[in-house]
C-alpha cells in the first residue's frame, strides 16, 4: 500500500496525501508526524456525538515486503498467545463511552492468525463493541486466505475484505517482494467471494520499478475483471529504512514524476468509465461501497486504536502505542496504553486535520459545517492561503465549499504545506 509522508515544502513532485495509505493514518495517526508538532494554547474540546472506529493492527507477516514500513514481526505460538492476551488487556484500558460504530483490522498480515486466533480476538473486540458495527474490514493477503479463515471472520462479523494484490504481473510481485503469485489473487478473490462478504475490495500499486503504462492498464483490466465493488490504487512510496529506500540510495531503482502524474491520470478515467466513483485520492468505490471506517478518519471523528503501533484518538488526547511488542505489552502491564506522542486534542488541531484530510475526498470540504463543529478556531486565517491555493490553480471554493483541483490533486503536497500550521500555529 501507499504510505505516509511528511509534508513537503511543495514542488512538483507532489502526491502527499494520496500517498498516506489509509491504514497508516489509523496507525499512525493524520499526517504522520508527532502530533505535539503543533501547539496551541486551546481546551481540548468537549466529547462531541459521533461515529468511533476502532483499529486493531496485528504485526504478524511471515515476510516483509521491500517497501514496507509498518511494524511487523515473525509470528510465533508464544508471540500470538501474548500479542491476544494483550489486546484483551488493552480493552480493558479503554473508557468505552460509547458503541463503536466501524472496525478495521489491519497488519502485518492479520490473515496469518490460525482460526481459532481469528475467534478469539473477534471475541475480545465484540465485547466492547456495544451493539453491531456498521462495518468491520479486514486486510487480507491472498496466500493466507483459506477456507476456514474465512468462515471464522463471517462467524465473527466481518463484512468487508481488503485483499492486498498489489499487482498481477510476476516479475512486479517479485520486484516488491510480495509472497504470492498471481494464481494465489484469483484463488483467493474467489474464495472470499465464495464466502459471501457484503464488500471486497482490491489494493493495487503502481509507479513501480519496471512497471510501465501498459503493464499497468493490464493490471487495471486484469481487476476490473474480478469486478471488486472497491479499488485502492496507491503509487509506490520509497520510506526510509526499507529494502526500496536502499536500492533508491544505490541508484538501483529511480523516481519518475512524470510517469507518476500520467498513471494517475490514467487511473483516474478507466475506473471512471469502468463505474468506479473516485470518492478519494487512491479510492474508487461502485455505490454503497466507499470505506466508512476511512470515511470517519478522515473527518477527524474518533477512533480507538489497539495493539503495537497503533494510534487512539479519543476521549480529548490522540496518542501511539509503541511499535514494539515487548514495550507495548510491558506498557500493559503498567496500565499503560498510547503514551507516545500524546497530545491534548483542541478545536484548531481538529479543524486543521479535518480540512487538509477532507481535501482528500472529491465531496470536498463544506466549510461552513467545519466552523460549525469547530467554532473557536481562528477561521479567519484561512482566507489567504485559500487565495493563493485559488490562484495557483490548485484548488476552488463555491457555495463555501472547499475542493482542490485535478492538478491540485497531483500537487497535494504543495496543497497540505500551504494548510498546515494556519489554524494551529502558535499566537
Amino acid at each position: 500500500m501507499g504510505e505516509i509522508v511528511a509534508p513537503a515544502a511543495g514542488g512538483e513532485r507532489g502526491l502527499l496525501l494520496d500517498k498516506r495509505s489509509d491504514r497508516r493514518e489509523r496507525q499512525h495517526g493524520p499526517l504522520g508526524e508527532a502530533p505535539d508538532s503543533r501547539h496551541s494554547n486551546e481546551a481540548p474540546p468537549q466529547p462531541q456525538p459521533g461515529p468511533l472506529g476502532l483499529y486493531v493492527h496485528v504485526p504478524f507477516c511471515a515476510s516483509t515486503c521491500d517497501f514496507c514500513a509498518f511494524y511487523q514481526v515473525a509470528p510465533s505460538a508464544e508471540l500470538v498467545r501474548g500479542y491476544l492476551a494483550g489486546v484483551a488487556a488493552e480493552t480493558a484500558l479503554v473508557e468505552w463511552t460509547q458503541p463503536v460504530t466501524t472496525v478495521f483490522w489491519g497488519g502485518g498480515t492479520p490473515g496469518l492468525l490460525a482460526p481459532a486466533d481469528l475467534r478469539r480476538l473477534g471475541a475480545t473486540v465484540r465485547s466492547r463493541l456495544g451493539g453491531e458495527p456498521e462495518e468491520w474490514t479486514i486486510e487480507l493477503a491472498p496466500a493466507s486466505v483459506t477456507a476456514a479463515r474465512l468462515d471464522a471472520l463471517r462467524e465473527i462479523g466481518v463484512t468487508r475484505v481488503s485483499l492486498g494484490a498489489q499487482s498481477f504481473q510476476p516479475a512486479l510481485l517479485d520486484a516488491l517482494g510480495r509472497a504470492h503469485t498471481r494464481e494465489q489473487i484469483f484463488r483467493a478473490y474467489e474464495r472470499v467471494r465464495a464466502a459471501g462478504f457484503a464488500s471486497v475490495n482490491l489494493d493495487l500499486m503502481f509507479a513501480l520499478p519496471g512497471q510501465d503504462e501498459a503493464a499497468w492498464e493490464g493490471d487495471l483490466a486484469e481487476a476490473l475483471a474480478l469486478a471488486p465493488d472497491h479499488l485502492s490504487t496507491y503509487c509506490l512510496t520509497f520510506e526510509e529504512d526499507t529494502k526500496l529506500w536502499v536500492k533508491l540510495a544505490q541508484g538501483r531503482v529511480k523516481l519518475d514524476p512524470e510517469r507518476e502524474a500520467r498513471l494517475y491520470e490514467a487511473t483516474w478515467a478507466r475506473l471512471a468509465d469502468a463505474g468506479y466513483a473516485q470518492y478519494e485520492i487512491s479510492n474508487f468505490a461502485r455505490p454503497g461501497h466507499a470505506c466508512r471506517h476511512n470515511l470517519n478518519t478522515w473527518r477527524m471523528h474518533g477512533w480507538v486504536g489497539l495493539g503495537p503501533s497503533a494510534a487512539s484518538q479519543h476521549g480529548g488526547e490522540r496518542g501511539a502505542n509503541p511499535a514494539d511488542l515487548a514495550r507495548w505489552q510491558a506498557g500493559l502491564a503498567r496500565g499503560e496504553r498510547a503514551t507516545e506522542d500524546r497530545v491534548a486534542l483542541t478545536p484548531a488541531l481538529l479543524a486543521e486535520d479535518a480540512l487538509i484530510f477532507g481535501l482528500r475526498m472529491n465531496a470536498g470540504v463544506d466549510l461552513a459545517a467545519l466552523r460549525a463543529r469547530f467554532p473557536t478556531a481562528p477561521w479567519e486565517n484561512l482566507a489567504a492561503p485559500i487565495a493563493r491555493l485559488a490562484a495557483d490553480g490548485l484548488a476552488e471554493s463555491a457555495d463555501d465549499t472547499l475542493h482542490i483541483t485535478a492538478r491540485g490533486r497531483l500537487l497535494a503536497d504543495a496543497v497540505g504545506a500551504e494548510l498546515i500550521g494556519v489554524l494551529t500555529a502558535p499566537p
